[in-house]
């Protein structure tokens, strides 16, 4: 993916808001079924990643943005705060 539409989809998630959370349960196969249906839909997808699941989680949000990326088979475009962007 190049620079430009890198910023463009930045530049459009910051004014999306998070439509899915992950929580205590962690990235659960039920999550992610219903991540790929709202990617499919949408495209470029918010995750807001509470708090509880971010510290029970080894590698913290980055860890959780890297299994919700393979999973669904999208790219990671921003990890800010507690919110993951993906797009595919």
């Amino acid at each position: 993916m190049d620079k430009e539409k890198l910023y463009k989809l930045r530049s459009e998630a910051t004014h999306i808001k998070p439509i899915i959370n992950v929580g205590k349960g962690g990235v659960s196969d039920q999550l992610i079924t219903e991540l790929k249906k709202l990617i499919k839909d949408r495209h470029l997808v918010k995750v807001k990643v509470l708090k509880s699941a971010s510290y029970e989680e080894e590698d913290g949000i980055d860890g959780i943005a890297e299994k919700l990326a393979d999973a669904t088979r999208s790219t990671i475009i921003d990890v800010r705060g507690h919110s993951v962007v993906l797009y595919r």
